[in-house]
């Protein structure tokens, strides 16, 4: 390979990445600045899933391209963990406890499974817990603790002086039917109580400055509140969102294609930033939502029917996990398969990667330079000192390795024979994701294991007087010269044994396989019977001799 195509090139990244664009969008709209704040952040209201996190790697991905334009970037991550609990998820013990505390903030409610300081915490703790090992390290943000110390003040007292603007801002892309009419009383404030933590509070009288009023509907207390002191005020998200863009200076966070339609959220938020905070929107950009293959429907927290990053990475690789993003637009909306196309997604990885490293060629400099930025984006923790072991055959013959050797890691990498101590831990991370689909995921006819005659529930298997002749022929005329035949004459050896034996071919892998796996068919035969080896195969075949 030529310099400019090595995989350790540290020259300033192509504008050829969906996140190296908007980094120059971002430079080019905000000018040079100190610091680049850029935002993600969720309400922690139950399991945090897989579509949550396209959110969180799609802004690690733009903070990885402003980072390499030698750019200062402070990642946060906001938990809205002020936020009120409106409903008890399926998937949460002691449902009932939960019911008690439903309209409390959600970080006053109890982790009902005792792990964690509260609910919210146990939500926090799991993402917090499994983001650095796709390589994200955000700065957290608790807004329970920030709203409680009174950070926000000042953006609540701005909030309520300027109630009638914002009332018009939200106005403006309703329609009629939805409109506030100049009757209805607007606060962007809300209250939890604070005699019993429920927000069913109605605000009642505000003196323009710092002390907002308020009662409960539900236990008819009535509280004098100061924002410089009292820990239960907080903004209703639609200025509250635009409130923090101004305090933490943000200049970009993208968000879903629901808070992105027309006149949505988003659109109402930059009119706030602009007209009552007097801070530019960030630059943002609309994501879409995820499918998990076989799944139905879009993924709720509240129901707490999930697939969560965590499960994600039980069945690929942290670099194949970043890889599904970073390959991806994010306006696209994709699918997470744990079903056979499985071995489909493991392969595309493993094509980019030899593109990289130069093992094979790329179609063009334009797709050698599209797939190494991928692939650049894709590593954990920068691009690595050696190209990765690659098994010839790729995940499919891992995973017949894996199932002939019983999911013993250590076996298979013995039969290998020729993975260096350095390319042995990723290796060891993809056969263990490669043992839990086999196990946990594959489809049933996907799954088998080699037979043997040493175990205690060892059976051979029943076969016709002629399927017994070709299991025979096989043990006595191939095993005997496999070792010294190429895959093709491999096979030939079989058919020949077939029709020596005047047996259907198909009837004589039927029953080798039946005595080799208990199943009507396997892998291909020959390179099956290649992978586990003569010696192996004698100590099975010749229980039938």
């Amino acid at each position: 390979m030529s310099n400019e195509n090595h995989p350790h090139d540290n020259a300033r990244p192509a504008i050829n990445h969906w996140a190296d664009r908007v980094a120059d969008q971002i430079i080019r709209e905000r000018g040079d600045l100190d610091v680049y704040t850029c935002a993600s952040g969720i309400t922690p209201s139950g399991t945090v899933h897989i579509g949550n996190f396209r959110e969180i790697i799609s802004v690690d991905l733009v903070v990885r391209a402003l980072r390499a334009r030698g750019k200062n970037v402070r990642f946060i991550y906001s938990w809205d963990d002020y936020d009120v609990f409106r409903k008890v998820p399926l998937n949460m013990p002691n449902q009932d406890v939960l019911k008690e505390h439903l309209r409390y903030p959600i970080t006053l409610v109890p982790d009902t499974t005792g792990r964690d300081s509260s609910y919210a915490r146990h939500h926090e703790v799991d993402v917090e817990s499994v983001l650095p090992e796709v390589g994200i390290h955000p700065e957290y943000l608790y807004q329970s603790e920030r709203y409680r110390s009174n950070m926000y003040a000042e953006g609540m007292r701005i909030s309520l002086q300027n109630r009638n603007r914002l009332k018009e801002i939200l106005n403006r892309y309703r329609d009629e039917q939805h409109k506030m009419t100049d009757d209805d009383d607007y606060w962007p404030t809300a209250a939890f109580c604070c005699k019993c933590n429920k927000d069913t509070t109605e605000m009642v009288d505000y003196d323009g400055e710092y002390e907002l009023t308020y009662k409960c509907t539900s236990c008819g207390h009535v509280e004098k509140a100061d924002l410089r002191t009292s820990k239960e005020i907080k903004l209703g998200w639609r200025v509250d969102w635009p409130m923090r863009w101004q305090y933490e200076h943000t200049v970009f966070e993208p968000a879903g294609k629901d808070h992105h339609s027309q006149g949505g959220s988003f659109d109402t938020a930059r009119l706030v930033a602009d007209e009552v905070f007097h801070w530019p929107a960030p630059v943002s950009f609309r994501y879409d939502f995820i499918g998990i293959k076989g799944g139905a429907g879009k993924m709720s927290s509240s129901s707490g029917n999930v697939t969560t990053l965590r499960d994600v990475l039980s069945v690929y690789p942290p670099e194949i996990v970043r890889y599904l993003f970073a390959g991806t637009r994010p306006d696209t909306e994709f699918t997470i398969s744990f079903d056979l196309d499985v071995m489909k997604t493991y392969e595309d990885y493993d094509k980019t990667e030899r593109i990289v490293w130069g093992v094979d060629k790329a179609k063009s400099d334009n797709i050698f330079a599209k797939e190494k930025r991928i692939y650049e984006l894709s590593q954990v923790d920068g691009m690595p000192e050696e190209m990765p072991y690659q098994l010839t055959g790729g995940f499919r013959h891992l995973c017949n390795l894996l199932q002939i050797n019983g999911g013993d890691i250590d076996k298979v990498i013995a039969t290998i024979g020729d993975i260096k101590p350095s390319q042995e831990k990723a290796f060891r991370t993809r056969a263990k994701c490669a043992w839990f689909w086999i196990t946990e995921c594959a489809p049933e006819e996907f799954r088998f294991a080699l037979k043997d005659p040493e175990a205690a529930d060892y059976r051979k298997v029943d076969l016709a007087p002629v399927e017994l002749a070709a299991v025979q022929g096989i043990c006595k005329d191939v095993l005997p010269v496999m070792d010294g035949l190429e895959d093709k004459a491999l096979a030939e050896k079989v058919y020949e044994v077939a029709g020596n034996c005047g047996i259907e071919t198909k009837q004589l892998f039927t029953a080798v396989y039946q005595v080799l796996i208990g199943k009507d068919q396997g892998p291909r035969l020959a390179n099956f019977m290649r992978i586990i080896g003569r010696e192996r195969l004698e100590k099975i075949l010749k229980t039938y001799l």
